[in-house]
């Protein structure tokens, strides 16, 4: 297959527009307000639910499902990327993740204290869906351009994604403020964020068909014979062996683990630091996610050609320590001005790492690779793993010290740590055709 075809990679950055509206809609902001006001009795205001006959805190339930969703994917997706890569079924496997998550988010559409328990899986099969479809999405980048546009492809896909995203959120608050405009009856306030949930599933669903219907089925040719699943075992046998021979990936792997700790916990934390230690009200948190989107947008492109100009590791290390500036501002940051100029920094540095950490990782698999895939497994595992202990941590500083300030300091040393570990990544990559150098590492 010719690298670098136009309707290829725009069929390619269409999917972070197509999926990139559940991690703001779902994630960040209508689901959790909605989870929360359902979840509340409404004659005792006991916020207890019963999960098919188990009694639990609505915010433990909420954040237990989360994580088993996640620990789901990071058990399923090193055997099902195997499997994908030896079968030739890469797409297959996106699409059946994508279906069976944007299914799910609409299924939200029935989501009432009467139907609670089973709502709660479908927001788990919803994320499931979400995180599973990433890493096979993510694998087509070495397979679909050319190296030297590995940066500003994986930020156009970001930057697709965020302008989506701000698109339908914008459209689904116009329905919860102002819900006589869509001739919904005031009083019927559960109507509005529900059609959101609706919108969200229909809009993934809809806009990945674009994009699977111009990917490729398989870019390299298979002819798979006997069991997959015993076959792909051996398959991820096979990369774990290669990934041990790759000092410079298991480095950045350890460095992308550290500071995506510190940027995925500010990610998801941000607008409960917002609500506990500020005070701010709920429309000021909604416009500090529209900022963060909006800014991001410029970031993912500001950091790409920062790379071009000075290499990736150099441009990671630049966006590490501007987060950990952040930290920094974040502690002693007391206002609604002072939290919007900071959701600002955030923004801007958000969308840079974000895309070029993809692409990074991209560039650190040898040349010679046909099946990425199960490659991608591994920087996703490291992705959720660091997610669980990033926000675990944070959670368990705050509850121990009575401040999310204090939380705050324990990211800077995430981010130092994983600063530390990307100024180690030195030489040439390893199981690369003799002679050649990483443009990466210059």
């Amino acid at each position: 297959m010719l690298k670098n075809d136009p309707t290829i990679t725009r069929a390619w950055c269409v999917y972070d527009w197509a999926n990139s509206v559940y991690s703001l809609v779902i994630i960040s902001t209508i689901f959790p307000i909605y989870y929360s006001a359902v979840s509340k009795h409404p004659e005792t205001a006991s916020t207890l639910v019963s999960f098919f006959g188990v009694e639990l805190q609505s915010s433990v339930l909420f954040s237990y499902a989360v994580s088993g969703s996640f620990l789901l994917i990071v058990i399923m997706n090193p055997f099902l990327t195997a499997i994908a890569d030896y079968s030739g079924r890469k797409k297959l496997f996106m699409q059946l993740f994508c279906y069976v998550g944007s299914i799910s988010c609409a299924s939200l559409f029935f989501f009432t204290r009467e139907t609670f328990s089973i709502s709660i899986v479908m927001f788990m099969l919803a994320s499931i869906g979400f995180t599973g479809s990433i890493v096979f999405y993510n694998s087509y980048l070495p397979e679909i351009a050319t190296e030297d546009q590995y940066d500003r492809l994986s930020a156009r896909g970001f930057a697709l994604g965020y302008v989506g995203s701000v698109l339908l959120l914008i459209f689904n608050l116009a329905m919860i403020l102002q819900p006589g405009w869509f001739g919904i009856a005031a009083d019927n306030t559960s109507l509005p964020p529900r059609i959101a949930f609706l919108t969200t599933g229909i809009w993934w669903f809809g806009f990945a068909q674009y994009t699977f219907y111009h990917l490729p089925s398989n870019v390299y040719q298979r002819n798979p014979q006997g069991s997959w699943i015993l076959n792909g075992v051996k398959e991820l046998k096979k990369v774990l062996a290669q990934v041990k021979g790759l000092p410079l990936l298991k480095r950045y792997l350890l460095a992308y683990f550290f500071f995506n700790m510190g940027v995925q916990t500010v990610m998801y934390v941000a607008t409960i630091f917002g609500i506990e230690e500020l005070k701010l009200p709920s429309e000021a948190l909604i416009i500090t996610i529209l900022i963060i989107q909006l800014v991001a947008i410029a970031g993912a492109y500001g950091f790409a050609a920062l790379s071009a100009r000075y290499g990736n590791i150099r441009a990671l290390i630049i966006a590490v320590i501007v987060w950990i500036g952040i930290c920094v501002a974040a502690y002693f940051t007391t206002t609604a001005m002072e939290f919007y100029i900071l959701a600002a920094v955030v923004g801007s540095v958000m969308g840079g790492i974000q895309s070029l950490s993809r692409s990074t990782y991209s560039k650190l698999i040898p040349a010679t690779t046909q099946d990425h895939a199960s490659y991608f497994s591994f920087y996703d595992v490291t992705e959720k793993i660091s997610i669980m202990l990033g926000t675990l941590a944070y959670g368990a500083i705050a509850q121990a010290t009575g401040s999310m300030r204090y939380s705050i300091l324990a990211l800077i040393l995430f981010f130092g740590l994983g600063l530390i570990f990307l100024s180690l990544i030195k030489g040439n990559k390893s199981l690369q055709p003799q002679g050649e150098t990483e443009a990466v590492l210059r």
